[in-house]
């Protein structure tokens, strides 16, 4: 069976969201009582999120190799890692254990490129605003990206980890993420990339005077896709 290695609990509030749309998807395609036949490797966020304050990447490497090579000997055939930020390592997880990764900003660059859009606003932690391995990728694709100025991107940042990652989902942030979204905007964005898997929790497109492009609903929906193809061969 080609099952698909899930490394998620980045946070478990997005996680659980994949694992509904993903099956949703399989579901409404093959129909019935059909669903996806995933392995999920729940990590524990708060030494992740520990370590990425510290800034040890290299640390994070090896948690998140070690747990896709743990989905590999649970049988994983193919792997996803449910969250933006850690597919910093993704091209060291997918070469360590050599197995296929769909991975969150080609699935998404795909989705705004079929739009016919090209410059794109990037919302997301502090981390995949500021470091270029997300914003390369993207720009890679054909796309042009915005981001907040330093204050804006530091109150987006505390938004996620101090709210949406414990569950909490607050009307003034709405508006303060509203308010940052025109302003980018105004400086020619087209479209807006939730590029943090909990703001979908969050922003919805009737907050927001353009395309949104929600990077849990269209990575669940990549990987829903593969599981649907692999079932095929």
């Amino acid at each position: 069976m080609q099952r698909i290695g899930i490394i998620g609990g980045m946070s478990w509030e997005s996680t659980q969201l994949y694992y509904r749309l993903i099956n949703e998807r399989v579901r409404a395609v093959k129909g019935g009582l059909s669903s996806a036949p995933l392995l999920i490797h729940s990590v524990d966020f708060a030494p992740v999120a520990a370590l990425q304050a510290a800034g040890d990447w290299e640390g994070l490497t090896r948690l998140m190799v070690q747990a896709g090579l743990d989905l590999k000997a649970a049988g994983a055939r193919s792997l996803a890692i449910a969250t933006n930020t850690m597919h910093k390592m993704a091209d060291e997880v997918a070469a360590r254990t050599g197995l296929p990764l769909i991975h969150i900003a080609d699935a998404t660059a795909a989705c705004v490129r079929a739009a016919g859009l090209t410059r794109v606003a990037l919302l997301a932690t502090r981390f995949t605003m500021e470091q270029a391995f997300y914003r390369d990728r993207l720009t890679a694709a054909g796309l042009s990206v915005l981001v907040p100025d330093a204050g804006d991107r530091a109150e987006i940042h505390r938004v996620i980890y101090e709210e949406l990652c414990r569950g909490t989902v607050r009307d003034d942030s709405r508006a303060t993420y509203a308010r940052i979204i025109a302003g980018l905007k105004d400086r020619g964005a087209q479209a807006v990339i939730l590029g943090c898997t909990e703001i979908t929790m969050l922003v919805r497109p009737q907050d927001i005077e353009m395309p949104l492009f929600d990077t849990t609903a269209i990575h669940a929906a990549a990987i829903a896709d593969q599981a649907i193809r692999d079932d095929l061969q």
